[in-house]
C-alpha cells in the first residue's frame, strides 16, 4: 500500500477563506480553500500540485473533515493519501475492506468476494442510557458453522467504545487465527481501524481538528491485537434482520440490564 505523506500548514487568511501551504519531498504548493462554500482553487503549479489534483477527493476529505473553527493561521497536519485509492469502493458500505498486517508492509483494500471458510466475529455493543448500563455481545461462527458466545458487562457510557471493546474481544478469542473477518455495524470499528489510524499516528495521535484522539488506549491496543493479522471488516445495518447482529443486539441488552 504505497503512501503519499504530505505537510500543511495555513498561512493566511482572507474574507473567510484560507490560503495553506501543502508540501513533500522538500517541494510546497498553495491552495486556498474556504470551508464554509467548499471552494477549493489550486494557486501554484508543480509536481505537489498534480499529486494533490490526481487525488483531490482524498484532499477534499481532510479539507472538509476539518471544523471551522479548528481552521487558524498557524495550524499544522501531517496527512496521507493512499496511491491510487478506490474512493468510491472505501465508500461503498456493501463491500468487504481488508486490512492485511502480516507482512512488513500494511496493506489496505477493498473487496467483493466472501470467502466462507474464514471465521466470523459477529459484534455488536448497546448503551441504555435509560438504565445507565452497557454491555457488548460476541459470537464466533467457525468454518463449520457452530457457534460460540460471548457477553460482558462495562462499564463504558459511550456507544463507539462498547462497539470498539466487542470487536477487540471478537480477535481476542481467535487470537490463534490469523485470517478472520468481523461484521459489524459500526462504521467507527470499521472505518477507525482501516482508514483514520493512519493519520492519527502521523499527528502522534491527533485528528485532523488538532483533537487527542478519543479513546487513544484502546485504538492502541486494538492496533497491536491484529498485528500480523489479516483482517476482513463487513458492516451490516443495524436493526435489519440479520439474524448474527439482531442477536448480538439482543444479546447485549440483555446482559447490560442483567445486574
Amino acid at each position: 500500500m504505497k503512501m503519499l505523506v504530505f505537510k500543511m500548514k495555513i498561512i493566511d487568511e482572507s474574507e473567510d477563506s484560507y490560503l495553506i501551504q501543502i508540501s513533500r519531498n522538500n517541494q510546497s504548493t498553495e491552495i486556498m480553500f474556504t470551508p464554509e462554500t467548499k471552494d477549493l482553487k489550486y494557486c501554484s503549479q508543480n509536481e505537489v500540485t498534480e499529486l494533490l489534483r490526481d487525488h483531490e477527493q482524498q484532499l477534499r476529505k481532510v479539507l472538509h473533515t476539518k471544523r471551522p473553527d479548528s481552521y487558524y493561521i498557524g495550524f499544522e497536519l501531517t496527512f496521507s493519501f493512499r496511491y491510487d485509492k478506490d474512493v468510491i469502493g472505501f465508500n461503498n458500505k456493501n463491500k468487504l475492506v481488508v486490512l492485511d498486517k502480516r507482512n512488513s508492509e500494511t496493506k489496505s483494500y477493498v473487496k467483493d468476494n466472501y470467502e466462507s471458510t474464514i471465521p466470523k466475529i459477529y459484534t455488536d455493543g448497546s448503551f441504555l442510557e435509560k438504565f445507565d448500563k452497557g454491555a457488548y455481545a460476541v459470537i464466533i461462527k467457525t468454518a463449520d458453522d457452530s457457534y460460540d458466545y460471548y457477553t460482558q458487562q462495562v462499564d463504558v457510557r459511550n456507544s463507539g467504545l462498547i462497539e470498539l471493546l466487542a470487536a477487540m474481544k471478537g480477535v481476542e478469542l481467535l487470537d490463534n487465527k490469523d485470517r478472520v473477518r468481523i461484521v459489524t455495524d459500526s462504521q467507527y470499528v470499521r472505518k477507525g481501524l482501516t482508514e483514520w489510524i493512519v493519520n492519527w499516528k502521523l499527528n502522534n495521535w491527533r485528528t485532523v481538528n488538532g483533537d487527542k484522539v478519543k479513546n487513544i488506549e484502546y485504538w492502541k491496543e486494538f492496533d497491536q491485537l491484529t498485528a500480523g493479522k489479516y483482517i476482513e471488516f463487513a458492516w451490516v445495518e443495524a436493526h435489519s434482520d440479520h439474524f448474527e447482529n439482531e442477536l448480538c443486539d439482543l444479546m447485549a441488552k440483555e446482559t447490560a440490564l442483567d445486574s
